[in-house]
């Protein structure tokens, strides 16, 4: 049996450690469980655990769970998020983490507009250049955020990357780095709606060392839930 509440502190000592390892308030950095494919009395022994913000990578899977969990807790979509599933996905989500395009942009826009409120949103960032992850190339996050930062019901608050998997953790750690030195070469832009406060980074195998980098947020999944069911 999985102890979903022992393995919570467990994350949370790990990121206090690593916070304070690197001269960092752990109270500035924020857990996200990553509940894709984990079962509804899984995510509600994270809720009693005091976890108050999960990650579903599916619209519908999501709705699902929704359904079933009427809790306090803000939902983030951290998958690639399809222009023609927007206005389901702001029924359910807080913040899309997954905004990876101009024409993604201008759809979350239409809908906040419909709704008559701003739409909250992280630039995915593919740092590596892999094919089979989505999210927008390094050199093209300015012009995005330009784009978006015209437009008057999306909101940037932050920057999201899924590194590459490397064993040896210090390999990792150069991503995330550059990561962070993009979020301060952007924000002296001063893009107006554009205010990029938060970094969304590091997973099960390699969050300490995001921490240690500047992350704001981590998604974890593995080592709160197990393995997935």
């Amino acid at each position: 049996m999985v102890d979903v509440a022992a393995n919570c502190r467990k994350v949370l000592e790990r990121i206090s450690e690593a916070a304070v390892k690197c001269g960092r308030d752990p109270r500035g950095i924020k857990l996200l469980a990553a509940s894709k494919a984990q079962s509804v009395s899984r995510i509600r022994e994270a809720i009693e655990a005091g976890i108050r913000l999960f990650g579903e990578n599916y619209v519908q899977e999501a709705k699902a769970k929704r359904d079933l969990i009427q809790a306090p807790v803000q939902w983030h979509m951290i998958g690639h998020l399809q222009r023609n599933k927007v206005r389901v996905a702001l029924n359910l989500f807080d913040l899309i983490e997954s905004l990876d395009s101009v024409e993604l942009a201008r759809e979350l826009d239409k809908e906040g507009k419909r709704r008559g409120k701003a739409v909250r949103a992280f630039v995915e960032v593919n740092l590596a250049g892999e094919e089979s992850k989505s999210g927008i190339a390094r050199e093209k996050v300015a012009a995005l955020l330009q784009e978006a930062g015209a437009l008057s019901h999306v909101r940037v608050e932050g920057l999201m990357a899924v590194p590459p998997f490397r064993e040896d953790l210090e390999k990792v750690r150069p991503y995330f780095r550059s990561l962070r030195e993009m979020q301060a070469d952007l924000m002296a832009l001063k893009i107006p709606n554009v205010d990029l406060k938060e970094l969304s980074m590091g997973m099960t195998h390699d969050y300490p060392v995001a921490v240690e980098e500047g992350a704001t947020l981590v998604r974890i999944g593995t080592a709160i839930f197990g393995p997935r069911e």
